[in-house]
């Protein structure tokens, strides 16, 4: 198979995941991506098949846009939402330091 295929990439799932599954449900060895989204991330996966894959330069070299959910004051040992907390500080930035 040749051609683009834009995934909504769920969270808790690998840009590595989706790939391989890809690969074994189409049956095409050629698959890449246009940017790995961390694990935790949702949103869109561009996937390049077959001939395509010549063009995911192009896909990784577009603009790209995303929002997050900060949560201030609190640190884990993963450095992410999963981890257990190890600090918290009632002190935040303010609006304009963001």
């Amino acid at each position: 198979m040749d051609g683009v295929l834009v995934i909504d990439k769920p969270g808790g799932v690998t840009s590595h995941d989706v790939v391989s599954a890809a690969r074994r449900i189409l049956k095409e060895r050629r698959i890449g991506h246009g940017g790995t989204l961390d694990p935790l991330a949702t949103g869109v996966l561009v996937l390049v098949c077959g001939r395509a894959t010549r063009l995911a330069r192009f896909v990784s070299a577009s603009e790209k846009a995303y929002d997050a959910t900060i949560l201030f004051g609190v640190t884990t040992d993963s450095y992410d939402v999963r981890g257990t907390v190890t600090a918290r500080s009632a002190t935040r930035p303010a609006r304009a330091d963001v």
